[in-house]
């Protein structure tokens, strides 16, 4: 397998509507469905969980 095939990039975004988004990879044999993270929204000021989008 290619590196990218099993740890692909994903996009993450604040599920507060900001806009605000992290880029980090996932491994798909141990997480298969979607990601989500609590990470900080410099937007709000806040932390906030951070869904991953497709």
């Amino acid at each position: 397998m290619k590196r990218s095939d099993l740890r692909p990039l994903v996009r993450l975004r604040s599920t507060a509507g900001t806009g605000a988004t992290y880029v980090t990879r996932k491994n798909r044999r141990n997480d298969p469905d979607r990601m989500e993270l609590r990470k900080y929204d410099p937007v709000i000021r806040q932390h906030v969980t951070f869904r991953e989008e497709r």
